[in-house]
Order: structure tokens, then sequence, then C-alpha cells
């Protein structure tokens, strides 16, 4: 049996994705694919699988991301599916444990990744706010006081996930420096 849901995560928060299809799979639901906002699952024994995420450095279909997803495979995981960068796993738990980050180092660089992707969207937003601001004010239109609105939101979305992905990369730098 398969069932369909529809689900919004912001990219900072993967991790709380990744717990959510764990969750999932721990009540006889195993992810079998993923689309934007949508994961489809069919029925499992109950716990019988582990799923883990990771936004690879390039995308999945190129020769670096096929390359990376065969290597992942070669330890018994199945590639499950991709949005954008965002590659899928699931492993079936009596092979042993699935971890994608062997060490802080590797959790680091992915965290970095992420940072990497939302910075670039956030400085497009802050520069297209004043553009949004200044086509108003000329204008007059109450459609474009909406449209700077919502891009006035969206920035200080964008600023929140860096700050929270900011965040995550600190604490673990701390964690290596305690390890050191």
């Amino acid at each position: 049996m398969r069932k369909t849901k529809y689900k919004w995560f912001w990219v900072w928060d993967f991790e709380k994705e990744e717990r959510w299809l764990n969750s999932m799979a721990a009540q006889g639901w195993a992810l079998v694919s993923v689309s934007y906002c949508r994961y489809e699952f069919e029925s499992c024994e109950p716990g019988s699988c582990a799923i883990r995420l990771e936004m690879l450095d390039a995308m999945p279909s190129s020769a670096e991301g096929l390359q990376y997803i065969g290597f992942v495979e070669e330890t018994g995981a199945q590639y499950v599916g991709h949005v954008m960068r965002w590659a899928y796993f699931r492993k079936d738990v009596s092979e042993g444990a699935f971890n994608l980050y062997s060490d802080l180092d590797s959790r680091i660089r992915h965290v970095k990744r992420i940072q990497a992707l939302l910075l670039p969207l956030a400085v497009c937003n802050i520069c297209n706010l004043p553009l949004q601001v200044t086509n108003y004010i000329r204008n007059g239109y109450s459609g474009l006081l909406w449209c700077a609105a919502f891009v006035a939101a969206v920035t200080a979305m964008m600023g929140y996930g860096l700050y929270r992905v900011g965040a995550m990369r600190v604490a673990l730098e701390k964690e290596r420096q305690l390890r050191e």
C-alpha cells in the first residue's frame, strides 16, 4: 500500500525533515519517492529502515553527483530521489548504522554548502528590495507594495535561515575544538 504526504520544510530545517521521515519509517512507512513538498511512502515493517538526506556539492544528475550516489549505494543504501541538490537515501536497519557524515568536518562541510546556497539568494533579495520600494514610490500602484512586502518577508526568512545555519556551523566548530 502507498500513501502520499505533502509537507513544507525550510532548507535550514533539514534535520527536522530527516526526523519526520524517520518517524514515518518507524510507523511503517518507507520513503519511496520525493519531489518538491511531496513525499510518497509504501508500507513496510515499522522501524525497518532509516532515511538520510544530504545537500550534494553538485546536482545529483551530474557526473560528480552520480559518483557520490554510487558511493553511498555501495554501503547498502538505496537512492530514493532528489529535490534540486538534496539527495534522499534509505537503508535497512538490519544492515547496521546509517550515517552519511563520518566526522565533524564532513558535517561542517555540509552546513557550509547550505550557507553557500542561502547567501546568494539573500543578497539577491536584499538588492531587489530597494528596487521594489522605489517602483512603489514612483508609480503608487498598490500591487507593487505587496510585491515589496513579499520581497521583504522572503529576505527576512533568508536572514533567519542564514542565522540558523550559521549557529549550526558555530556549534559544530566548537564541538570540533573540544574534541581536539
